[in-house]
């Protein structure tokens, strides 16, 4: 039943979408900052939130005063399922933008609405152009737009975080931006642990203490990623305990 009340409510978003997107154009063409500000409050106030109203999520916050936002900030979270990006941007600093995978790009409407928050397309299968990618996102996270980004590089289905790719922590380094490791617990359980159906379920997001690598030596900057899933491993298993 809730599935079909999403699938409902999505296909009157895209509606109201067409206009908004004609409105949002005229305004990327005079201040694309503005445009993604904008973007991202309709896509977290229409889009995201009344879906996680209507999926039954009962979304737990913590570390609220770690979220950054007088400054850009690299948020690098574990990836558990599409939820993730829901509880993500409902929780996040104006502006965001995610770094997705390829494959989300072709998905009609959410990849025009991406585009508009100034999000990326990671390919990793091609090499040059995820370093393009990462570029981009070091000169977005430069001139104050958020980035999130999943280290995993896929989702996560076994107990333990998989390996971090050590490249995601360009981004901080070359921006000089703080990194801020970010939580995620229990999003699988709305959907992809009961496919197609939607349940709902107790998520929680945690804002960790942020993370300077202008502090740190070279040795402790080789081994960020590491450093980074460590904490992320720890307040996972701490959480969990609250599901």
């Amino acid at each position: 039943m809730r599935l079909i009340v999403v699938a409902i409510y999505l296909i009157l978003y895209t509606i109201i979408s067409i206009p908004l997107f004609l409105i949002l154009f005229v305004v990327g063409k005079i201040n694309d900052r503005k445009r993604a500000v904008i973007s991202q409050k309709i896509v977290v106030h229409l889009g995201f939130r009344p879906i996680l109203f209507i999926s039954g999520v009962k979304l737990t916050v913590k570390g609220k005063e770690n979220v950054l936002k007088d400054q850009s900030a690299l948020y690098v979270f574990n990836h558990r399922g599409f939820f993730d990006i829901l509880a993500g941007y409902t929780t996040a600093p104006y502006p965001t933008a995610f770094i997705s995978k390829i494959e989300i790009e072709k998905v009609p409407m959410v990849s025009l609405w991406m585009k508009y928050m100034n999000c990326l397309f990671l390919d990793r299968e091609d090499i040059r152009k995820g370093m393009q990618t990462i570029l981009q996102g070091i000169e977005l996270l430069k001139d104050g737009t958020s980035v999130y980004i999943a280290p995993e590089g896929k989702r996560n289905t076994g107990e333990e975080l998989l390996k971090f790719h050590e490249a995601s922590f360009k981004l901080a380094e070359k921006s000089k931006c703080p990194i801020v490791p970010v939580a995620i617990n229990n999003t699988d359980s709305v959907f992809e642990k009961h496919l197609p159906w939607i349940r709902k379920a107790h998520v929680i997001i945690e804002y960790c203490t942020p993370i300077y690598m202008d502090d740190m030596d070279r040795a402790e900057k080789k081994v960020i990623g590491q450093t980074v899933r460590g904490i992320l491993s720890e307040k996972v298993k701490a959480n969990q305990a609250e599901i």
